[in-house]
């Protein structure tokens, strides 16, 4: 359809008589316009006419919404086409007359219409089965069957984050006549094609989405192929820009033709054409091979005075002008000597350090700052690192600090042991240093004392520790055994075996032995000459068959007895003619341990139970190292060969662990098979009582056994179990709770637990036990009650039973703590109708594990896991999260809920208040002895223990930062009474702990 319209009016007037642009002309019937040729059915903007004389119509038809026009002007006349193309960008601007300036405000304001957006869909539409023909007939008249194109439209809206920001626009005129305001930096344009489905019905043929704003904040310009999504609608899921798999040529040259158009690309007039014609030609290719449509658009450019502008995302005060450097007052410049010896501070430490120093330095009294600067430097905590100055310092002091029990671990700290001189001089003086305590001692077995005079000098300092004190740091003198010399402890037991095993080294000279078929777990207790056969078939196959024979040969020489026997004995372990000087010369911690072990049965149960866990071969990721493992091995054959050659009290203790060993193997088959059995847990426990009654079973009589001392407890003697009274619990790995009978008529109930380990447990308890004596020692009796646990292996092991309930049964079955407590112990005189001496335990114990298990980081503490015994003592159990970790969120620095309040009385009661005071005790006692504590921990950074190992470098820090050390007392108090209000007060507590009754509830 071509016309030839000729102009009939100046000006464009609407149908109102006002008028308007050139362009935009509002026409209420068909009407002529020498800028606009608008020949339309029914009234509508016109809005796509830039150029004049008449236009040809391209896509006319009679009633249709738009018209696509084609300018006829002579392509030489290149300067009204300009002229036209600055008047078209005032048109599409809203004002004809004032130039364009402004592009964005708070945020981005369009004020550029968005004209021709939607060009072209390309590609094709699969047409219906015929299955949905059948369901919905009415198929067949939609556009899908019409000859030709489709009538089809689309809609258009802004989305930001999903969420639309205006009303959609649906029209097929293909142009923009909305002004959006404050759009965001990630707004997208959705677009939906839509179909004829019928009658009144519609059908979405598809939808694409592409973002305003490139990744630069600026507004896209420029034609763009979308792909579509069929049958969804525009959204966030339907991006534009996806990837067609294998035909990824589009993207790449869309990325290439944008660079080029930017001017990132040199423009070769004639190259630019041939490459553009090819680029149309791959693109035409793909989308024909496509499975999928796609959607043409094009994006306006925006031009002012003949040069191309970019719209971009603009801020409020995004102009705002800042003043910066050009260039940098540091200049970084490469130093080539900075990981080289800094000569100048060498020498300064040479000369601190040389021999002519020490006569000046032995008169040397330091000043009032310098003894102050001192003080604090030997109060600070064992981790803390000193820095230049203040070694120098202590140095300089040293024959000063001498009468300073505490301060030769930061004297040490200050030697460069590097230096053959220093060290001798460190050496000399640590002799003339006044005796360290025991506690301090531990922490030069830590990794960072390596040199064996000053490990020496520190067991010679744990020898004088009576075997009670000793028993509580066992735990951690077994791991310290990973930082002494293997070579040594090697040597010590080529020694007593009297050469019987060759050593060999490899390249890097860590030692090798000779058995290549170890057991993993060791039992090397085990022998003809004490158990019977069925040890040699354990379930673990702890016996290797070399140590078996090398075993049961020393087992079968003739051991002498007596006094005068007892001492060739030991001169045939030691084969040192009773020289105190060379056992001095070969005292290491391994020796120390089993030479102490040999003389006291508690410590040799524990020793070898402590040592047995770590000769297990674990065949997870992280595993043992193996020469840690070896060394572990060469402990336990040291130890057992130290029993086996000792006196009569020495052999009855290698053959009260070897029988343990065999009860403990027994014991866990046992287990493993009542955990087979199918059924519920009243059966299974059934079960576990048929088996432990009858002695064919596993070949072993567990209800009348020859007496051993009870591993968990080596001061109880068991001879057998009370079958009748087995029963399990109710969890999820179903602990047995077995009644043993002792030699002295007694019951002693334990908890026998396999497939957890119990190191973790284990552990705490370890430090509860500890801490309570330390408390005790400062006459503060806090009713604990630290229960005993072993881990005998790294899944299973033995828990002390204390007869009591949860705070959550007793409140669901009395309704409160006092009502239980008036239950077991009334009073009708005292207050509350509960005794003194009750109410007393309860606020003590209360207090002690407050301060315990938030020293510790305890976490996961709810009413499940505090349980109350009837004498009014609470304690805490399941140590499963410990060093801040906790599964539940936002938890109290402490576990003081509101009905644990209430039984002292409430907040106002003399009780609670009772209760804080005891609280602020116990916290200041316990920093006073923080050294032995951060000690402790310090030699478990390498165990095995779970939540240690997840962060071994920050254990030791995480304790010292709740014993809050940098505070003074008064400071501290104050601390722990804000921590105190926090718990008490503490609102997600509440709620979790209403979750976890729910969860309670739902799992009976």
């Amino acid at each position: 359809m071509v016309k030839n319209i000729a102009c009939v009016e100046e000006e464009c007037v609407d149908w109102e008589g006002k008028s308007v642009p050139h362009g935009l002309l509002y026409v209420p019937g068909p009407g002529l316009c020498s800028l606009c040729v608008c020949y339309h059915a029914e009234p509508m903007w016109c809005k796509a006419i830039y150029c004049d004389p008449p236009y040809f119509c391209k896509n006319f038809r009679v009633g249709d919404r738009c018209c696509e026009f084609e300018c006829l002007d002579p392509p030489e006349e290149k300067a009204r086409y300009l002229e036209r193309q600055r008047l078209r960008a005032l048109i599409l601007s809203g004002n004809s007359s004032a130039p364009l300036h402004t592009l964005g405000l708070n945020g981005f304001l369009l004020t550029v219409a968005v004209a021709r957006l939607v060009g072209t869909l390309e590609g094709k539409r699969p047409k219906p089965e015929y299955d949905k023909l059948l369901s919905d007939p009415m198929l067949k008249f939609s556009g899908l069957y019409q000859e030709g194109c489709s009538d089809l439209y689309v809609t258009c809206q802004i989305l930001n984050d999903g969420v639309p920001l205006a009303l959609p626009v649906t029209t097929s005129y293909k142009a923009f006549t909305n002004r959006w305001n404050d759009l965001p930096r990630n707004a997208t344009l959705a677009m939906t094609i839509y179909d004829c489905a019928g009658p009144g019905k519609l059908m979405v043929v598809g939808g694409t989405t592409i973002s305003l704003f490139g990744k630069h904040g600026m507004f896209r310009q420029g034609m763009f192929d979308l792909r579509v999504w069929p049958g969804v609608e525009g959204s966030e899921k339907t991006p534009g820009k996806a990837p067609d798999r294998g035909k990824e040529q589009m993207q790449r040259l869309a990325k290439l033709a944008k660079k080029h158009r930017n001017g990132h690309i040199p423009k070769v007039d004639w190259l630019d054409r041939l490459t553009f014609r090819e680029i149309e030609m791959i693109n035409e290719k793909e989308k024909r091979t496509s499975d999928y449509m796609y959607l043409m658009i094009e994006f306006p450019s925006v031009q002012i005075d003949n040069i191309n502008h970019a719209v971009v995302y603009y801020e409020q005060d995004g102009d705002e002008m800042y003043q910066f450097r050009a260039q940098a007052d540091i200049v970084t410049v490469p130093d080539h000597e900075i990981l080289q010896e800094n000569l100048v501070e060498s020498k300064h430490h040479r000369l601190a350090r040389s021999l002519r120093s020490g006569v000046s330095d032995r008169d040397s009294k330091p000043t009032a700052v310098e003894r102050d600067q001192l003080a604090a430097i030997i109060a600070s905590p064992p981790g803390r690192a000193l820095s230049a100055d203040e070694q120098d310092l202590v140095w300089k002091f040293r024959f000063y600090l001498s009468s300073h029990r505490r301060a030769l671990t930061k004297f040490l700290e200050c030697v460069n042991w590097n230096r053959a001189g220093e060290v001798r001089q460190a050496l000399a003086m640590m002799q003339q240093w006044a005796p360290m305590d025991v506690e301090d001692a531990l922490e030069l077995l830590t990794p960072k004392f390596t040199h064996p005079a000053v490990r020496k000098y520190a067991i010679s300092r744990l020898q004088q520790a009576p075997d009670e004190d000793l028993l509580l740091y066992l735990l951690q003198l077994v791991q310290a055994l990973k930082y002494e010399d293997y070579r040594e402890i090697q040597d010590e037991y080529t020694r007593i075996s009297c050469g019987r095993e060759a050593v060999y080294s490899d390249a890097e000279g860590k030692l090798l032995q000779s058995g290549q078929h170890r057991g993993s777990q060791a039992s090397l207790l085990s022998s003809a000459g004490f158990v019977t056969s069925d040890l040699t078939t354990s379930i673990h196959s702890r016996r290797s068959v070399e140590a078996t024979t090398e075993e049961v040969q020393i087992e079968s020489e003739p051991v002498p007895t007596g006094t005068e026997n007892t001492s060739i004995a030991n001169s045939n372990v030691y084969n040192d003619n009773n020289n105190e000087a060379n056992n001095e010369e070969r005292l290491n911690l391994a020796s120390f341990l089993v030479q102490r072990a040999c003389n006291n049965p508690s410590l040799a149960n524990y020793l070898y139970w402590y040592v047995l866990i770590e000769c297990e071969d674990r065949d997870v990721p992280g595993r043992q190292d193996a020469a840690i493992r070896n060394m572990y091995l060469t402990v336990m054959k040291t130890f057992s060969q130290t029993l086996a050659k000792g006196n009569a009290d020495h052999q009855r203790t290698r053959s009260f662990l070897a029988r343990q060993q065999v009860f403990i193997d027994k014991l866990v088959k046992l287990v493993k098979t009542v955990t087979r059995e199918s059924g519920n847990r009243n059966k299974k426990a059934e079960r576990l009582q048929q088996l432990l009654a009858d002695s064919d079973a596993f070949k072993f009589n567990f209800t009348n056994f020859e007496p051993i001392p009870f591993p968990l407890d080596p001061n109880v003697t068991i001879k057998g179990i009370v079958a009748k009274k087995a029963s399990l619990f109710k969890s999820a790995l179903m602990p047995s709770k077995l009644t043993f009978l002792t030699t002295e008529g007694i019951e002693y109930e334990a908890i026998f637990k396999h497939g957890d380990d119990l190191r973790q447990d284990q552990l705490i308890l370890q430090m509860i036990t500890l801490m309570d004596k330390l408390l005790r020692r400062e006459n503060l009796d806090l009713k604990l009650t630290p229960y005993k646990v072993l881990a005998t292996s790294s899944k299973h092991g033995f828990l002390q039973f204390i007869e009591s309930v949860t705070v959550a049964e007793a409140l669901a079955t009395e309704g409160s703590i006092q009502n239980f407590f008036r239950k077991y112990n009334p009073c009708e005189a005292a207050p509350y109708g509960i005794r003194p001496e009750t109410m007393d335990t309860y606020i003590r114990s209360c207090a002690g594990y407050c301060v315990i298990t938030y020293l510790l980081g305890v976490g996961d503490r709810h009413l499940d896991n505090l349980l109350l015994t009837r004498h009014g003592a609470l304690f805490h159990i399941d140590f499963g999260y410990i060093l801040g970790r906790d599964p539940k969120p936002l938890p109290p620095p402490m576990k003081l809920s509101r009905e644990m309040v209430e039984a002292m009385g409430g907040v106002h009661s003399e009780h609670y208040h009772e209760f804080r005071k005891q609280c602020y005790t116990a916290f200041l006692h316990l920093r006073r002895h923080a050294n032995v504590v951060l000690n402790l921990f310090s030699l478990m950074v390498d165990a095995s223990v779970p939540d240690i190992a997840l962060e071994p470098d920050k254990a030791v820090k995480k304790v010292q930062d709740k014993l809050r050390l940098d505070l003074g007392d008064e400071e501290a108090v104050h601390y722990l009474q804000n921590l105190l209000d926090m718990s008490v007060t503490a609102v997600m507590a509440v709620l979790v702990e209403h979750f976890h009754k729910f969860a309670q509830y739902w799992r009976k």
